[in-house]
């Protein structure tokens, strides 16, 4: 089940993001990759807030990013996410970050994710437990 029909998610570079060579700072596209996914996740009608608050985290398992090109104060990058595996238990992100005016690829990455139960921490069946936000996420799934 993939999800491919969300919009980039639109970041400009802050200068507290650059280093002293003023270019961004590695640990910023892990970031902009979250900033994205909440932004993907609100799209889809399922804003992170509002699964918190009926009871549902979803945790990062793993996070990896390879950086292509340099970004710089003022560029204005796009993210595209698709993701690619989603079950009701896991979901996997992949991500690509690209120069808006020039369409140069910046860095790509990947995140895996479950979800938890908030009382106890267990691992929560979007299928079983959350029929509702396991419905959003079919919806908008095509088959890969």
């Amino acid at each position: 089940m993939r999800i491919t029909n969300v919009p980039p998610y639109e970041h400009s570079v802050q200068y507290y993001e650059t280093d002293q060579m003023g270019i961004v700072h590695h640990s910023n596209y892990i970031r902009w990759m979250e900033e994205a996914r909440c932004y993907m996740l609100g799209a889809l009608g399922l804003p992170y807030s509002e699964m918190e608050k009926e009871g549902v985290m979803i945790p990062v398992l793993s996070v990896n990013c390879t950086y292509k090109a340099m970004s710089y104060f003022e560029d204005t990058i796009l993210v595209k996410m698709v993701v690619e595996k989603y079950d009701g238990l896991r979901l996997n992100i992949s991500y690509e970050l690209t120069d808006k005016k020039t369409g140069q690829l910046r860095a790509t990455g990947e995140s895996s994710h479950c979800f938890l139960n908030k009382s106890d921490a267990s691992i929560a069946s979007l299928k079983r437990q959350y029929p509702r936000m396991h419905e959003i996420f079919a919806q908008n799934a095509e088959e890969a």
